[in-house]
């Protein structure tokens, strides 16, 4: 059993790790959180079982930390999203116009068509008018390394659901102004 443990919490803290880094919405970070607490206490009984103290003490604290994750991800955040999509859906059944989350813009992916072209990953408003000017996309790389960075106007995008899309053909897309990731444009 003592060989056995240690592998369980490294599994478990390796699995738990990619699921949180890969920023794939509250409840998979959420999910990674439960994952992460499975091996703080793996590694917990690992302390106990070899007489590591410091490892048992450190696991002791990631305990704590695993379950406020879980409270955070699972249970506001995960309702925060379900908010902001419950008032979108019901908009789109009311007069004026229909809304969507802005949280949204930092997640979705873009598309033309068919044809993904990227993930969105942040948005520019004015402070005045709080009107989006446009957003950063981001297109291939694996893990952000190697990836584009392109200026999508905002008038060349339409919020389907989840999803922006856009009427520029994959081909006119690769034509946007490529942005450095410290550097974008004022306007």
């Amino acid at each position: 059993m003592a060989d056995i443990v240690p592998w369980i919490a490294t599994a478990a803290t390796i699995i738990a790790a990619s699921m949180t880094a890969a920023n794939l919405g509250a409840r998979i970070t959420g999910a990674g959180f439960c994952v992460f607490l499975v091996g703080s206490l793996a590694w917990i009984a690992a302390g106990l079982m070899t007489g590591q103290p410091a490892l048992l003490w450190t696991n002791i604290v990631l305990t704590i930390l695993n379950i406020f994750g879980i409270w955070r991800w699972l249970g506001r955040q995960t309702k925060v999203e379900e908010g902001g999509r419950q008032a979108s859906k019901a908009s789109r059944r009311t007069a004026g116009e229909t809304l969507f989350p802005v949280s949204l813009l930092g997640r979705a992916t873009v598309t033309s068509g068919d044809a993904e072209l990227g993930r969105c990953v942040d948005a520019m408003c004015g402070c005045g008018s709080g009107q989006v000017s446009y957003v950063v996309v981001s297109e291939g790389g694996v893990g952000g390394i190697g990836e584009t960075f392109r200026r999508l106007d905002w008038t060349q995008v339409t919020v389907r659901g989840e999803q922006l899309s856009t009427g520029l053909s994959p081909a006119q897309f690769a034509q946007l102004e490529e942005l450095q990731r410290d550097q974008w444009p004022a306007r």
